[in-house]
């Protein structure tokens, strides 16, 4: 007698589902159903799923607004020009410089041995960049990089490291 391959299965979210498991070798086929038993069917695990997809685009939307207030109210307080450039990379700009600003003020003063005056020139200079495709491009440097990236985005020599050039 063969093992059968068409199994019912009573998933956790109480639906019964026949399932085809002639793609499976006999002796495999009773421990994937048991397995399938302990999980919700295919429907309920995609219902499931949408929610927690659009539950997460939510969360990113409510952040990236979160972030987006305190970026705007940080420009407001410390007198930031707006930025240039495309319309769509004006907000992440915004957030990018703001991610990094508060970055570099906690590595060199906060933690640092920076006083307020030499935070004053990296605001200064921070003030003259208004690029937000600069801002996106530093996002992922140390905050105590900061300075010497400032530098040189606002030097007007912008000579380059390579000994040979």
């Amino acid at each position: 007698m063969a093992v059968r391959t068409k199994w019912t299965v009573e998933h956790r979210c109480g639906h019964e589902v026949v399932h085809d498991l002639s793609d499976r070798p006999a002796d495999r086929r009773a421990g994937l159903a048991r397995w399938l038993a302990e999980r919700d069917c295919t429907a309920c695990w995609k219902a499931t799923r949408d929610t927690d997809t659009q539950s997460k685009e939510q969360w990113l939307a409510a952040k990236r607004a979160e972030e987006q207030q305190a970026a705007a109210e940080w420009a407001a307080e410390f007198d930031m020009p707006s930025l240039e450039g495309p319309e769509r990379a004006l907000d992440w700009g915004e957030r990018s410089g703001h991610q990094l600003m508060t970055a570099s003020h906690a590595a060199l003063v906060i933690e640092g041995t920076w006083d307020e005056a030499d935070w004053a020139e990296l605001e200064e200079k921070a003030r003259t960049v208004t690029r937000a495709g600069w801002w996106i491009d530093q996002r992922d440097a140390g905050g105590s990089d900061l300075f010497e990236l400032l530098t040189a985005a606002t030097e007007q020599d912008r000579g380059t490291e390579n000994p040979f050039r």
